[in-house]
């Protein structure tokens, strides 16, 4: 599943991102609420995890009130140190789907989690494959194909493709991709990602003549058809 994940503490963020993408899931984070609201109206996820108490001048509940507003039915998940049973069901109330209390182990949010998503699958066709131009990524057999032609990537570049392509026009800086691909939490100062993307360009881009993978001078990259 893709997954944000807003958390303003940052041992609980990186604790709940870390487990999450071994179990498999892709996920985007912040730290506040005015970047969580925006990303969770701007793009398609499939389960938000949402902290009560966030910086930024919108809590988890204003946030989680704002998307309901707008007809939003993305299963959210919150999380709070706040365990009352009247902060429970005001949580509930405002539109979350389920409430875990901290200290939580991470099994049980990990179990949650999953259950919000056959949930949610229960509701929608699930996502199996991601086209952009020629290009296209099946997401169930880890295979991609340019023009109808079958493209061999290392796990690593599947995942960097797969980043870019859900992301598709949207400029995707470094530490997006070092956090959303490497699982990096910091900036190891290192060539890697420009390494890994020149290996993709060499694959996905070079022998079909219109490349897919533009460099944003200054700011990272973009996947988008010309």
């Amino acid at each position: 599943m893709h997954i944000l994940v807003v958390e303003d503490d940052p041992t609980v963020r990186n604790f709940v991102a870390k487990g999450l993408r071994e179990a498999g899931h892709l996920t985007e984070l912040t730290d506040n609420g005015k970047d969580g609201l925006f990303l969770a109206v701007s793009e398609k996820f499939d389960l938000i995890i949402l902290d009560r108490m966030l910086p930024g001048g919108i809590d988890g509940l204003r946030l989680l009130e704002t998307i309901r507003a707008q007809n939003n039915t993305t299963p959210v998940l919150l999380l709070s140190a706040l365990a009352d049973v009247d902060d429970r069901v005001q949580g509930l109330k405002a539109g979350g789907d389920d409430y875990v209390t901290k200290p939580f182990a991470f099994s049980e949010l990990l179990a949650r989690v999953e259950a919000l998503g056959r949930r949610g699958r229960t509701e929608q066709v699930p996502q199996t494959k991601l086209v952009v131009a020629d290009l296209e990524i099946d997401l169930l057999s880890r295979t991609v194909r340019r023009a109808g032609q079958k493209i061999d990537l290392q796990p690593r570049e599947f995942r960097l493709l797969e980043y870019l392509t859900r992301h598709t026009g949207q400029v995707v800086t470094r530490t997006m991709l070092l956090e959303g691909v490497w699982d990096y939490h910091f900036d190891p100062q290192t060539n890697v990602i420009d390494v890994h993307v020149s290996r993709l360009r060499q694959k996905v881009d070079k022998p079909f003549g219109t490349p897919l993978i533009h460099t944003i001078r200054n700011a990272g990259y973009m996947l988008r058809a010309e």
